[in-house]
């Protein structure tokens, strides 16, 4: 499969940071991990952005990180 907006949707915005979660459907984890998946989404993320993604093979918190124009998701360091 491949992104869909319909299943990106916002949990929480403030002081401009924005939590998002998306529902990869039958993506595997891997899939939604790729470098440009979240593409289609560019206009609506921002770096320091944080994705909850829900797949059918596990989960994954994320960053966002934005490098020219593109969205990629970064590991979160605890």
């Amino acid at each position: 499969m491949s992104f869909a907006l319909r299943n990106l949707c916002v949990l929480a915005y403030a002081n401009g940071f924005t939590l998002w979660h998306y529902k990869a459907g039958a993506d595997a984890l891997d899939n939604v991990s790729e470098q440009g998946f979240f593409a289609d989404a560019a206009d609506m993320l921002s770096a320091g952005d944080m994705i909850m993604i829900s797949a059918q093979d596990g989960g994954r918190i994320a960053g966002v990180a934005v490098a020219q124009g593109k969205p990629t998701l970064t590991d979160i360091h605890l």
